[in-house]
């Protein structure tokens, strides 16, 4: 039997990490809670939003969870899939403008 290093099986359990930390638990699922209502942005553009991000952390829980969100929502597997290759787009975009801190330092030691 091989063991993984995530378990499907604990993003059930997140809802327990108030178990040794009560208050500031409380204080994050509510403000969580709040992140994901209805305001200037739809609770359904926030799922896509989060499942976007998901992607950019690697958060394999995070992933799973809003991929069944957004389906729940109505996105479509083409719409997802674009949304993932938004967030890698942004990702691959960040590893290379950091390019130019390499740039400005081959150009100090050069002189």
């Amino acid at each position: 039997m091989s063991q993984h290093y995530y378990d499907s099986m604990d993003l059930g359990k997140f809802a327990k990490i108030g178990d040794l930390q009560k208050p500031l638990a409380d204080k994050f699922f509510s403000w969580y809670g709040e992140v994901f209502k209805d305001g200037a942005l739809s609770a359904r553009e926030k799922s896509l939003i989060a499942l976007a991000v998901a992607h950019a952390v690697q958060c394999p829980y995070c992933i799973d969870a809003y991929s069944t969100d957004a389906v729940e929502k109505g996105y479509s597997e083409a719409q997802m899939m674009e949304a993932v290759h938004v967030a890698a787009a942004i990702r691959g975009g960040a590893s290379m403008v950091h390019g130019v801190q390499m740039m400005n330092k081959i150009r100090e030691i050069s002189m």
